[in-house]
C-alpha cells in the first residue's frame, strides 16, 4: 500500500469514527433531554395523561373558545413528544383525584370547575374575582398582597402552576387565565420554556404569574413573567394576612 492509498484509507476511517461519535453524541443528548422532559411533565413513554378543557365564557356548556383549542394543540405536541397518551375530558365530568396521571387543566374558575377545586385545595392563597358585572376588579387575580387586574386587549394575566402531589406523584399543570388568549399564552410559555423551568424547579411545585402584553396587536406571543408567587399562593389567604 503506497502513501496515497494509506492516507485515503486513514481519512475514511477518521471520517467514519468522527461521524459515528457525532451521531452517538447527538443521540445521547437527545435522549437525555427527552428523559428530562418526561420527568418534568410526569409523562414516561406510554403513560396516560388528562387534559381538562373548560367551556367558553358566555357560551354553551359544550362550547370551547378557539384560543383554548389552540392551547390544547400546544400542549398536545408536548405530550406527543414524550410518547404519552392523552385523554380529553370536560371540566364538569373530570370527577377524579390527582396524582395517578399527569394533568393539564386549562381555564380560570369562571369557565372551569376543576380549576376552582385545584385553587381551593392546592393554591389557597390565590383568589380570583368571578363577578359577572363589569367593573375594574372583574377577573382580577389576587395573591401575595398584589392584585393583577385585567385590562382588555392591553394586559391579561394568567397563573401557570406545576402542582406536585397526590397519591401517584404525577403533577398537575394549571393554566388559569383571565381570558382564552392568556390561557393559550401560558401553554405557549410552557412549551417554549419547560427546559428552563425544569432546571429551576426540578420536580418541585411552582406557581407563576404571567402577563400577556397588548393581545389585540400581538395575540398570545408577547408574554412576560411577572412574579414567582409559589410561597404566597400555597399559604391560605387568611394566614397570610
Amino acid at each position: 500500500m503506497n502513501d496515497d492509498v494509506r492516507n485515503i484509507v486513514l481519512g475514511l476511517i477518521a471520517t467514519a469514527v468522527s461521524g459515528g461519535f457525532g451521531w452517538f453524541s447527538r443521540t445521547y443528548l437527545w435522549r437525555r433531554a427527552l428523559r428530562r422532559k418526561q420527568a418534568f411533565f410526569g409523562l414516561p413513554a406510554g403513560a396516560d395523561c388528562l387534559f381538562v378543557v373548560n367551556r367558553q365564557m358566555g357560551g354553551k356548556d359544550s362550547s370551547l373558545h378557539r384560543n383554548d383549542a389552540f392551547a390544547l394543540l400546544e400542549i398536545s405536541a408536548l405530550i406527543k413528544d414524550c410518547g404519552a397518551n392523552i385523554q380529553i375530558v370536560t371540566h364538569d365530568t373530570a370527577r377524579q383525584g390527582f396524582g395517578d396521571r399527569a394533568e393539564f387543566c386549562v381555564g380560570g374558575p369562571v369557565s372551569n370547575a376543576r380549576t376552582t377545586a385545584h385553587l381551593a385545595s392546592m393554591l389557597p392563597g390565590i383568589t380570583v374575582n368571578t363577578d359577572s358585572e363589569q367593573h375594574e376588579d372583574r377577573g382580577a387575580i389576587q395573591v401575595g398582597g398584589e392584585s393583577y387586574r385585567w385590562r382588555k386587549g392591553l394586559e391579561e394575566f394568567v397563573v401557570l402552576a406545576r402542582l406536585a402531589g397526590g397519591e401517584g406523584g404525577r403533577p398537575v399543570f394549571l393554566l388559569s387565565g383571565q381570558t382564552a388568549v392568556s390561557n393559550q399564552a401560558a401553554a405557549r410559555y410552557l412549551s417554549r420554556h419547560h427546559a428552563r423551568l425544569a432546571r429551576t424547579y426540578g420536580a418541585d411545585s411552582f406557581c407563576l404569574v404571567l402577563k400577556v402584553v397588548n393581545s389585540d396587536a400581538y395575540g398570545p406571543d408577547v408574554t412576560e413573567l411577572v412574579a414567582d408567587v409559589t410561597r404566597p399562593a400555597r399559604t391560605p389567604a387568611a394566614a397570610a394576612v
